[in-house]
């Protein structure tokens, strides 16, 4: 809010910013009007989130848990061959989803994060179906993660109640987020490293353990495994091209899940600072993260475990990670233990980016009129707390894994939070192809954008295709002889029909109308945006130079 003295009082200050995309040519004119004096001083978000955190914290939602242990259920239902080549496909599609949302994203950066954009450049009620959906999806996944916390220390532990594991991460959790977004950073900034640093040691173990390398070793492996018991297996024991083709895209489903949470960089584009070089830095290197990491990583696992080894996908915790399978064959003492320590700290990153985004969706939503203004309200240091007590509610959901009843419940809302993940995703992409598309309607030069991506408009198409046929068959299972299970059908696909109801339902009730393109507003926010940015000065030293190169 701004005021300007006059006769020892203030009033208040118009502000009018004019933008141009064509020459002359102005397309749009926003006028600011600040609140009058009477009103109390709105906080907002503020940007505290450094380049490193930002890079970081676009990694930790790309590896997780998934990569660690659900990558060994996947290579037994799929084979090595099949494993790679589902992680390799579901890779592409992340990537096309993000590329499109990076160009969004980096041009307005913005409190909302794609919530914000899907209001501005589709429709409210897109807007609206798409931030509930997006919501329950991390909120959701909070209490998953505090379970996974539980379970995996049973590893060394298990005759202490798990209620005292997940009150345990739950302090840490809440009072990393209650540090506000500075301090969620360097609690992630953390934790990232450990998960970065624990998959290249494991990429490296993996090869060496294929060399022959280990006490126990027989010796050089190769492509052993690919040839016997085969590069694929025959799911369900179905015979033939068909049983492989069932297992390959068993893998998909699986891997798709595994991906849901690279998009969270977007959320943090109100908080971070100089977003205008700093989120395209990240948007940039999502690609070698996969590569590295996803698809490097399950070509490895590939390698060093057998898809009919009976250890994979038995239990939930580090016993069922194949890379720990393949270190206990091979005899090598001690470093399991280590694993899954990591995989803790690997679990507590993802609970606390859950809370994360979760509190910051529902501010988002507070900000398009969809909640109660009250959780837009935030402390002087930018912490939306009415956002993040809420949030913080539905991590109590995690005590529901304790029992046996409760916890089948529980398992069924997890379920479909990954399926609404998928149609966040899905949503992402149809905003951005509308944000495209207005763009050759009112003439805007592409090439001034902070970030662009010749991948960007086909790689949206390709983004909503998949997501509508990996969505529309993940409970395929379900459909063969003797294997119905109606709480799999209607985990899978009820996400599936609540997004259309919210969005058909928000249309009717408000009466929202389609945005057209010609009417897209590409100019509110952009000057203030643009003053905040600034070329940052070269290291002076070789390893701030490294530093910079690699985050």
């Amino acid at each position: 809010m701004a005021f300007q003295a006059k006769g020892g009082a203030f009033e208040p200050v118009e502000k009018t910013y004019e933008n141009s995309f064509d020459g002359d040519k102005v397309i749009q004119r926003h006028t600011v009007l600040p609140a009058s004096e009477d009103e109390p001083e709105q906080h907002h978000l503020k940007r505290s989130l450094q380049n490193r955190h930002i890079a970081m914290i676009s990694i930790g939602g790309v590896i997780g848990t998934g990569l660690f242990l659900g990558t060994g259920g996947a290579l037994a239902s799929g084979g090595p061959l099949g494993l790679f080549l589902g992680y390799t496909i579901m890779g592409s599609v992340c990537f096309s989803v993000m590329v499109g949302l990076g160009e969004m994203i980096s041009y307005l950066p913005i409190e909302g994060g794609h919530i914000a954009l899907a209001h501005r450049f589709v429709d409210p009620a897109w807007a609206f179906a798409l931030s509930f959906n997006y919501a329950y999806n991390w909120l959701i996944i909070l209490p998953a993660e505090l379970s996974a916390c539980a379970v995996l220390v049973n590893y060394w532990i298990d005759s202490i109640n798990n209620g005292v594991w997940i009150t345990i991460a739950l302090v840490v959790v809440i009072g990393i987020n209650l540090c506000g977004a500075r301090g969620y950073g360097e609690a992630e900034f953390f934790f990232s490293m450990i998960k970065v640093l624990t998959i290249t040691v494991l990429i490296f173990v993996g090869i060496a353990i294929n060399c022959g390398a280990g006490p126990s070793s027989t010796g050089y492996k190769g492509f052993t495994y690919w040839k016997n018991p085969g590069p694929f297996t025959q799911y369900k024991g179905i015979n033939g091209s068909l049983g492989q083709f069932l297992g390959f895209w068993s893998v998909l489903t699986q891997a798709a899940f595994s991906f849901i949470g690279t998009e969270i960089v977007a959320i943090t584009a109100g908080e971070a600072v100089n977003p205008r070089r700093n989120l395209p830095r990240a948007i940039k290197k999502v690609y070698i993260r996969i590569l590295l990491f996803y698809v490097l990583g399950t070509f490895i696992i590939g390698l060093i475990v057998a898809s009919d080894n009976e250890n994979l996908g038995t239990t939930s915790d580090a016993k069922a990670s194949p890379f720990v399978i393949a270190i206990e064959e091979a005899g090598i003492k001690a470093l399991p233990s280590i694993i899954n320590a990591c995989l803790i700290t690997a679990a507590w990153s993802a609970a606390s980016a859950d809370l994360y985004t979760s509190s910051r969706a529902l501010y988002g939503i507070a900000l398009n009129g969809d909640l109660p203004k009250i959780f837009t309200r935030t402390t002087k240091s930018g912490l939306p707390y009415v956002a993040l007590i809420v949030a913080s509610l539905f991590s109590f959901l995690a005590y529901m894994g304790i029992g046996t009843g409760s916890g089948q419940v529980f398992g069924w809302l997890s379920n479909m939070s990954a399926l609404a993940g998928l149609m966040s995703w899905f949503a992402i992409s149809v905003t951005y192809l509308r944000f495209r598309g207005g763009m050759e309607v009112q003439g805007f030069d592409r090439s001034t954008l902070p970030y662009k991506s010749v991948f960007a408009y086909w790689g949206a198409w390709y983004a909503i295709v998949m997501i509508a046929i990996i969505s529309f068959f993940s409970a395929w299972t379900v459909f063969l002889r003797d294997s119905w299970d109606t709480a799999t059908f209607i985990t899978n696909y009820l996400p599936l029909v609540i997004f259309p109801v919210l969005f058909v339902g928000k249309k009717v009730i408000s009466k929202t109308t389609w945005r057209s393109l010609d009417s897209l507003d590409y100019i509110t926010n952009i000057a203030e945006i643009e003053a905040e940015a600034y070329e940052e000065p070269r290291a002076a030293t070789w390893y701030g130079r490294l530093a910079n190169n690699i985050f």
